[in-house]
This record gives structure tokens, sequence and C-alpha cells, in this order.
């Protein structure tokens, strides 16, 4: 395992500092990796902060180019980055932020096999994606080599936020999916107010730093929903789902 350096310790005084934290949690971070699939909003917002907060290694997983529609909401992009790849743009962002995040990329779709393979090297997956199929192959996949997953969306004024450690009776995310049905919008059809996406993506980075170092309750069996037109917090329990096509028990864990 590698240690820290002193600037390092100095860098992250602030969370050492922490109650329960300390030094050894920070070197965990040093230590860990995470695959982030989906450099929107969400991803953007999530890699920032993990890349700050001392992660060892980022693996940004997205396909897309930069448009002028995402500037508003998509803080690691800029007028000039237009047109190219998301994650590049990003991983020159991300690096300005903390060199020593080791920072790897991927621009293309990936299928089941593809995905399995870059799961298998990381402690653990985000999701900031924006459509139920990649979400629903990123569970299936996180479920098949039980690697954590925390997942995030945002639209329009509203967001959940959710975790998955597939240990045995947790559920799965199909088992919280398939409770809103499959006629799901994205921001595109429906929009999203900026500072959302920011909110969610930050939490989501948070959530996977509690999960790494073992740091207080992560939404583990909970949903937390947010409606910002209010500011209603709402967190609602949800169980394992016995005929779950992913991780029901007609099914070998």
């Amino acid at each position: 395992m590698q240690e820290l350096t002193d600037q390092e310790l100095f860098r992250y005084d602030r969370q050492i500092t922490l109650r329960g934290f300390d030094i050894d949690k920070q070197q965990i971070l040093k230590n860990s990796s995470a695959l982030i699939v989906g450099l929107g909003g969400l991803g953007c917002a999530a890699s920032l902060y993990l890349a700050a907060s001392g992660l060892g290694k980022l693996t940004l997983v997205d396909f897309d180019t930069i448009s002028k529609s995402n500037l508003n909401r998509q803080i690691l992009y800029t007028e000039t980055a237009i047109n190219q790849y998301k994650v590049e743009v990003a991983k020159k962002a991300l690096t300005n932020i903390n060199a020593n995040t080791l920072i790897e990329t991927v621009h293309q779709q990936l299928d089941d096999d593809k995905l399995l393979a870059l799961i298998k090297q990381h402690n653990i997956v985000i999701d900031c994606t924006d459509n139920l199929v990649t979400r629903e192959q990123i569970n299936r996949c996180c479920f098949h080599v039980k690697k954590p997953l925390v997942s995030g969306a945002a639209i329009r004024m509203e967001g959940l936020l959710s975790v998955f450690t597939y240990q045995p009776n947790e559920p799965c995310y199909h088992c919280l999916s398939r409770l809103f049905g499959q006629d799901q919008l994205t921001c595109v059809e429906a929009g999203v107010m900026a500072p959302l996406v920011g909110m969610f993506g930050t939490m989501q980075a948070l959530e996977a730093i509690k999960v790494l170092t073992q740091y207080g309750k992560p939404l583990i069996g909970r949903v937390l929903m947010i409606d910002t037109m209010t500011m209603e917090f709402n967190q609602v329990k949800f169980t394992k789902q016995l005929n779950c096509r992913i991780c029901g028990n007609s099914h070998t864990n």
C-alpha cells in the first residue's frame, strides 16, 4: 500500500482531522480506484470531488462529445472544448485539480464483456448515466462480480441517490428501478436545473468515499429522494425483491 507523502498529509488535512477518518482512511483513498460511467452533469461533479479528495485512480467512461447545451451544468467543460471528447477534456481538468490522481479514459460504448473487465479492475463503480438501459447494464455487471455501485439520477428539479453492495439479502438497482416502471424520461426530454446535477454528483462522490473507507452509514437498502422545488428530503427503505431477475432467490449469487 502506498503511503501518504508529507505534501498529501498537508493537502488532505481537513479530511484527516475528521473524527474517525484519520490518516488510515485517507491512505485507503489513495490506494483505491473508481470507475465513473457517464461524464455529464453528475459525472463532472462526482469526478471533481473524488479527485480533489485524494482518490488514487479514476477511470472515466463516456462515448460522447461536448456540445454547447452541456455547458450550463457540466462544470469541467468550457466553450473552447466544444466537439471534443468529454473524457479527454475531463481528464485534463481533473489533472489540473489533482495531479496525484491517475486518470484513465474510455471513449466508447461498452458491451457487457468490456464493462465487466473494467469493473473488475476497480474498487467501486459510480453510475452517472442518464438512461435506464445503461443503468440496468451497469447493475447487472456489478452484481455479477459483487462490486459496490453508487447510483444517482437527476431530472427537472428532482433527484434520487442509492448505494448497492450486493451482499446477501440486499437489493440491487433493478429491485429499485422496477418500482418506477419503464417509462423514465431523460433530461433532454424533461429538462434539468443545472445545480441539481452538481448536488447529486457531489453526493455520489461522498457515498463512494464512505463505502471505500467504511466511514459512516452509506445509503444501502435506502433511496434518498429530494424535490428541490420545495427542498423536501425523503428517505425510503426498499428490500430485495425475491423474484428480481438479477438478484432474486432463483438466481445464483
